[in-house]
């Protein structure tokens, strides 16, 4: 008996020591301070403007009227379906409380000075971001939908097509980091680097040491981190050890404790360009989970793809454009000096058409959502489809269900093991409908699924960043590779063919078996998704 207390009594000090290092952690992390300033703010700001509507009942009348006057704006703008309902709700519903919060979330004038920005650097690097006329020529003649395609990517996004480009497909994340070593190392000129999320482990490591070594022989090395994705991976002011190190750094709309919506537009690219010959993509960032050498949510399944040739130079037109708004540098670049043939005098291979694009939140277009439906309404045999969260607007759900409904084999892969569970219950409450129509849905169970790929056909598919979620569809800037006719084309099914082993296909019954407490709080997340 004494020995089962003195157990019980062990296990108490056990759990209250694992519950203070848990609170000892908050406490001592930025995003905690972070949290509780905005907060303050927001309860602050909430405080006035309810204090003022109950001193007078004419300040109470403009509130709502306000109200009604913001609701007739935003149902006359050009703007998803879906952002409209999610909004009008809460202004009807809670008044005080929605227009607060849309005036404070508000395009503001931030956001508008980086759009001048971008527009300007995108305008002075138009010469340079032209297609070549036979190029499009040979591809309207081989495929004129294929053609089409790409021609709205050229036109919107301002990125070109190319030949004389090569690929390479990684199932994992785990294949891509020797891969990268090598490339790195070898560069001669310069290394470009941006990314969302930057954590200190090995990969990290290895890449710094080469980073630190290549600078050190006049290399320039650059690199861009998000403020917001770095938050709690990297210590404060880590730019200035690198910078102390030689390596130029930037980072992205750092994270300050103040309510502004552009604290929502965050740098959810991947990109990592060697002398513009070498460019990686996909959904790797630099930390250890992406390698699996740490392990996070189970086994991490990621992607990504290096292309050598002539399409680099979109990425690195990306990169400089990037580059020289978050450096608020107002010289004009010398894109010249970055071309790929100034240091490669060997001729390009070619394998088929490839185009680098990106998309931002500064503008009305939602390009990487734009392709995705292109290549969805184009198909004729299959679409097979994989992202970590699946939480789309009316225009992609009826795009898919109808592509199923005509014959078309539509299939989404999920995560198995999520990494945010309201994210993934959000994500589960989409099933339904898309089985109901034919959309065949599998989670990935060995662990978390983080691949963003899309293939079609054996002619067509996309790589990149770009998840099917309202944030990367339209508050990100990413960034894809559109492919046709490459020989990673096939790479890209198989590998999601092989996959399919390793993941439960998830049946109607599933969905129809949910409590109904389940249903109901993802019936109302489906209404704010828009906002999460």
């Amino acid at each position: 008996m004494k020995a089962e207390n003195n157990k019980r009594l062990k296990e108490k000090k056990n759990w209250i020591l694992l519950l203070l290092k848990k609170v000892a952690k908050l406490l001592f992390n930025r995003i905690f301070y972070v949290a509780v300033a905005i907060l303050v703010q927001f309860g602050w700001i909430m405080m006035m403007v309810m204090r003022l509507a109950t001193y007078s009942r004419y300040v109470d009348i403009l509130l709502k009227l306000v109200g009604v006057v913001i609701v007739l704006w935003i149902l006359n703008k050009e703007i998803n379906p879906s952002y409209k309902l999610a909004w009008t709700i809460l202004i009807l519903v809670l008044p005080i409380l929605g227009v607060v919060l849309y005036l404070l979330f508000g395009r503001s004038r931030i956001a508008t000075i980086m759009q001048q920005h971008f527009e300007q650097r995108i305008e002075e690097s138009r010469d340079y971001l032209q297609d070549r006329h036979e190029t499009r020529e040979r591809l309207e003649e081989m495929d004129l939908s294929a053609a089409i395609q790409s021609r709205y990517i050229s036109d919107i996004s301002r990125f070109p097509v190319h030949e004389n480009t090569t690929a390479e497909y990684f199932q994992v994340g785990d294949d891509m980091f020797p891969v990268l070593v090598r490339e790195l190392k070898q560069a001669k000129k310069y290394i470009f680097i941006e990314y969302f999320i930057i954590n200190d482990g090995v990969m990290w490591q290895t890449i710094l040491h080469i980073l630190e070594k290549k600078a050190a022989e006049g290399v320039d090395v650059r690199l861009i981190y998000d403020g917001f994705g770095c938050l709690t991976t990297l210590p404060h002011k880590y730019y200035e050890e690198l910078r102390a190190k030689g390596i130029s750094c930037q980072v992205f709309n750092p994270f300050r404790p103040l309510l502004n919506i552009i604290q929502n537009n965050r740098d959810h690219r991947k990109l990592c360009i060697m002398d513009g010959w070498v460019g990686f993509t996909g959904g790797i960032n630099l930390a250890d989970e992406y390698i699996n050498q740490k392990e996070r949510f189970g086994h991490w399944k990621d992607t990504a793809v290096m292309l050598k040739g002539e399409a680099v130079w979109n990425m690195t037109a990306m990169f400089l454009h990037m580059w020289a708004v978050v450096s608020r540098s107002n010289e004009s670049i010398d894109y010249e000096a970055y071309f790929p043939h100034k240091y490669h005098e060997e001729e390009f291979e070619s394998d088929g058409f490839i185009q680098p694009f990106c998309d931002t939140p500064l503008d009305e277009e939602i390009v990487g959502e734009n392709v995705y439906l292109n290549i969805i309404n184009k198909a004729k045999n299959y679409v097979y489809i994989c992202t970590p969260y699946l939480i789309i607007d009316n225009e992609m759900m009826t795009a898919l269900c109808l592509a199923a409904k005509s014959g078309v084999d539509v299939r989404i892969m999920t995560p198995g093991i999520p990494d945010k569970k309201l994210v993934f219950l959000l994500t589960q409450s989409y099933y339904k409908q898309l089985l109901e129509s034919g959309v065949k849905i599998y989670e990935y169970q060995p662990g978390f699924l983080h691949a963003k790929s899309f293939v079609c056909d054996d002619e067509i598919g996309v790589v990149g960043t770009i998840n099917l979620d309202y944030r990367s569809l339209y508050l990100h800037f990413e960034d894809g590779v559109w492919i046709y006719k490459n020989r990673v084309i096939q790479d890209i099914k198989e590998d999601f063919v092989q996959t399919m082993e390793y993941c439960r296909p998830v049946e109607l019954q599933f969905c129809l078996n949910r409590n109904i407490g389940v249903r109901m709080m993802q019936n109302i997340f489906r209404v704010f998704a828009p906002m999460l």
